[in-house]
């Protein structure tokens, strides 16, 4: 069961992240900007932000079997609507329905996920599902991004109709039916509004300040460091091989150490924004700052979901849906940012943005820390828990 959801994760994040590799392919195809491209991935970040809560609400009492199901469903049908796109119009429809299932995605398999597993390991279950979901830019976006070079832009969209057909019949023969307030990770342990706050809040501005200039990072690649297109695709696989063991180390450590997790990605993502903006025409610096970038850009989302599970005001399914929205209203924001960056300073000034906005991440994450009365008392283990936010 872990399988499969983890698979499902991986269908999403490649489905959410894939026409950042394919944005010159679909430009060219469909005769529309780089920037109209870009804003492909605003659109499906607006949608999640503003549909995850309220979808979150209105299935609250639905059985999870039957909302997983009916998500991937959703998926596989608009995977292959975008595929058989013939007008930009058409796609942008297509990737909105894909955003509508993903805006209640996280928000369902979170909870459900960590409810077959001890209390004591959900964190590293969160961490298994984050690895799932950083497959995605080691393989979904590399691999999506090669097939559609040899090929067009449309065929590996359509082999994510595959991938979550596997994932839906799976979930729907084995996963058991439950009322969702009963599962064991309905509720957090330690209930708290205001570090609840906090999260969002950093979470989002890192979220923008990420895709400010991620969006656009074939683009940076090309121009700015000189890299070839083929290089730059063995780039892209560098870049989620090392989100893949930030997540992977992050995993590790997450239930011992949440607070410092968070602070330690965000500030690494800072740093390598920072370092491409500044010594990005320098190939090899580039690709270190690359690397830097990559292994804190899943570690973030990571370390924000797994705080809903101790932080959340009320139950964690709206929590991770609130996380979720919060986060995609950052990626959102940090596209459409980057489209207005791009003409006005070009491709190196969305990084100088993205690495401020990431700065001013850390300033939330360090004013939490400095509120009084964030810490509840209890035992050591929920002390340290209770850092996490």
């Amino acid at each position: 069961m872990l399988g499969a959801l983890m698979l499902a994760a991986l269908t999403f994040n490649t489905a959410e992240n894939l026409p950042v590799g394919l944005l010159e392919l679909i430009s060219e195809d469909l005769r529309v900007s780089l920037s109209a491209v870009g804003l492909l991935v605003t659109g499906y970040g607006v949608t999640v932000a503003i549909a995850s809560v309220p979808i979150a609400h209105v299935v609250r009492a639905v059985p999870r079997r039957f909302v997983l199901t009916g998500l991937l469903a959703a998926l596989v049908v608009s995977s292959l609507v975008a595929a058989l796109a013939p007008s930009y119009g058409l796609l942008l429809v297509a990737r909105l329905l894909t955003a509508l299932a993903q805006a209640l995605f996280w928000a369902v398999m979170g909870p459900v996920a960590v409810g077959l597993f001890a209390p004591e390991v959900r964190g590293r279950v969160v961490g298994a599902l984050s690895v799932a979901g950083s497959l995605a830019l080691v393989l979904g976006v590399p691999a999506g991004t090669w097939l559609g070079q040899q090929s067009n832009w449309q065929v590996p969209i359509a082999l994510l109709a595959a991938l979550g057909l596997v994932s839906l019949v799976t979930i729907a023969v084995l996963l058991p039916t439950s009322r969702p307030e009963e599962e064991p990770a309905a509720y957090a342990t330690s209930p708290d509004g205001r570090r609840f706050g906090t999260v969002l809040a950093a979470g989002a501005l890192s979220a923008t300040g990420a895709f400010t200039g991620y969006t656009y990072i074939v683009t940076f690649l090309g121009d700015m460091s000189g890299f070839s297109p083929s290089a730059v695709s063995v780039l892209f696989v560098v870049f989620g091989v090392a989100c893949l063991i930030g997540v992977s180390i992050t995993g590790v450590f997450l239930d011992r150490f949440p607070q410092s997790a968070l602070a330690t990605a965000v500030a690494t993502q800072a740093v390598g924004m920072l370092g491409l903006y500044a010594f990005g025409a320098h190939q090899v610096a580039a690709v270190v700052f690359l690397v830097l970038m990559g292994g804190a850009l899943g570690p973030v989302f990571m370390t924000t979901q797994n705080a809903m599970l101790h932080c959340a005001p009320g139950r964690t399914d709206i929590a991770f849906a609130a996380n979720s929205g919060a986060y995609n209203a950052g990626i959102a924001a940090g596209a459409a940012l980057g489209a207005l960056v791009l003409p006005l300073a070009e491709v190196r000034g969305t990084f100088l943005a993205e690495g401020l906005l990431t700065i001013g991440s850390c300033a939330v994450l360090l004013g939490g820390r400095l509120i009084p009365g964030l810490r509840n008392t209890g035992t050591a283990i929920s002390a340290e828990n209770d850092l996490d936010c």
